[in-house]
């Protein structure tokens, strides 16, 4: 492909030299570059990007895109190094996301894109959704923070959690068209969308969960995370309108998010609640240790409903899988279907069984909101025996949700161990402090009601010691990841494989301390 061919999609753009070369791939990481490569280049959080340009041109990048002018990039290089053409760009990340999406001819134009954001229920809402079009006969695909589906064929996404970078989406669209898929199911986080990681993804229809309190020491302020939520929205009307197919947008009634979200314009715009008013309601509301029953009202039909997926926040999930699904036609019947074939979504309340008298469980609560809703489960599934929650904070990130957390802990836990949860360069002590002074604040003692293991294998192991005949063990703020980060370093880590250990009786692996 000549790049000639291609700049012409870029919002705003400036080339100096001549563009008139062949390009092989596009790449942002100088050690993916190799002969022909179009490389691009920007200011990241901690690195820049355009420090790296030099090795780009030495694996054979045939042009650069920058933010930089090019005398600060000519500064950086040698004087003979920057020899090819060089476009200059406002924003390299959402270059990047057009040229990507052009590399690979546009995949999601030749898809029905569906976007879930939220702060909490993304990845639960995106897996309901998909099992919920497969059974309506649909070639659906999806991609999560845990994993992306292709046909009967999963993929890894990562370690953590985040939107894949957008040449990672755009290739695993391509991957979903030249399969035969029909409709992508993606779950869109803040970061993928201030970070342009889903720009040229051209949505057909956008969900919200919910939005409250996280990401401050991305975003700076909620009214900034409330706005780069709403960008998701704002794009149904700006995005490419495919022939034959509405812009449709879901909404969740019940929460402060549809306020601010509701002006966007929309061809189809459906809201759900649970008992209360909305376009798609949940009543006559049935829950047991093991399931969750109620009736669906909405302009559609009626009908009722049951999942295996635990807690009031879950209704509100599967509300807003349902009300997608009716707005793209899905029979009530499929849905019934798709909703009670989902068993459990990795690490969100996913029970941990080995035999134990109590009940053991992971979460990914790591929000003061979804931390509330994962122990009001948590004291759901016991009448006479006690909430033991183990969680902490990770570093490096919104520190204002620490105390939160702690006081929340200390309302609705009967016990509470803190403990690690990726303090990165940060000082594990002084996190777990933060969230000790919220515990304090909502009535906790230390050493009656809380305390603290900063090695979070000890911490799992006290709260299996610590419980008895008929209580609740719940682990929060790691769920599916498969890694836990001490200074720089990722060290193997799974909260599931843990915690079992440590219902069998076995030893658990100490972590480096953060020190």
């Amino acid at each position: 492909m000549r790049l000639t061919d291609f700049l012409s999609i870029l919002p705003q753009y400036r080339v100096i030299g001549n563009p008139d070369v062949e390009i092989t791939g596009v790449a942002f990481d100088s050690r993916r570059v190799c002969p022909g490569t179009l490389f691009v280049a920007y200011r990241g959080v901690n690195v820049d990007g355009h420090g790296f340009i030099g090795a780009a041109l030495k694996n054979g990048a045939v042009a650069v895109v920058g933010e930089r002018d090019v005398s600060e990039v000519r500064d950086l290089l040698l004087p003979a190094e920057l020899i090819v053409p060089y476009i200059t760009v406002p924003n390299g990340r959402e270059a990047l996301a057009w040229l990507s999406a052009a590399w690979h001819s546009f995949p999601a134009r030749q898809l029905t894109m569906i976007g879930v954001t939220g702060t909490d229920g993304k990845t639960t809402t995106v897996n309901l959704l998909h099992h919920i079009l497969r059974a309506a006969g649909r070639n659906v695909g999806m991609i999560s923070t845990v994993n992306a589906i292709i046909g009967d064929t999963a993929l890894d996404t990562g370690l953590h959690t985040t939107t894949p970078d957008a040449p990672d989406v755009q290739r695993l669209l391509a991957q979903m068209v030249a399969d035969g898929t029909d409709v992508c199911v993606l779950e869109v986080t803040s970061h993928g969308l201030a970070q342009h990681r889903v720009t040229a993804c051209d949505f057909d229809v956008a969900i919200v969960t919910n939005v409250t309190h996280e990401h401050l020491d991305i975003h700076g302020s909620l009214d900034a995370y409330q706005a780069a939520k709403a960008t998701l929205f704002q794009g149904l009307a700006a995005g490419f309108r495919k022939p034959e197919t509405d812009k449709i947008s879901i909404l969740n009634r019940g929460d402060s998010s549809f306020d601010y979200l509701q002006p966007h314009p929309a061809d189809l715009r459906l809201s759900y609640n649970v008992g209360k008013p909305g376009d798609v309601i949940a009543f006559n509301l049935i829950q047991t240790p093991d399931q969750t029953y109620f009736e669906v009202g909405s302009r559609y039909a009626r009908f009722s409903m049951e999942t295996k997926l635990l807690g009031t926040f879950n209704v509100f999930n599967v509300l807003a899988a349902t009300a997608a699904a009716l707005a793209l036609g899905v029979e009530p019947e499929a849905i019934q279907r798709g909703a009670v074939a989902l068993e459990s979504i990795p690490g969100r309340m996913e029970r941990v069984d080995r035999g134990q008298p109590f009940t053991a469980i992971v979460d990914f609560a790591h929000t003061p909101n979804s931390l509330r809703r994962a122990l009001e489960t948590a004291r759901g599934l016991t009448t006479k025996g006690r909430a033991i929650a183990v969680f902490g904070c990770a570093g490096l990130r919104d520190v204002e949700k620490r105390p939160l957390m702690g006081r929340i802990a200390a309302e609705l836990a009967d016990y509470a161990i803190l403990t690690a949860e990726d303090p990165r360069t940060e000082d594990l002590d002084a996190i777990i402090e933060k969230i000790a002074e919220g515990c304090r604040a909502g009535g906790g003692i230390e050493g009656q009601t809380f305390e603290r293991v900063p090695d979070r294998g000890s911490a799992l192991a006290r709260a299996v010691a610590l419980a008895r005949p008929g209580d609740v063990v719940i682990a929060c703020g790691k769920g599916h990841e498969q890694s836990m980060c001490f200074g720089e370093t990722e060290y193997s880590w799974d909260d599931r494989k843990a915690l079992a250990t440590a219902l069998e009786g076995g030893p658990l692996k100490t972590l480096p301390t953060a020190k």
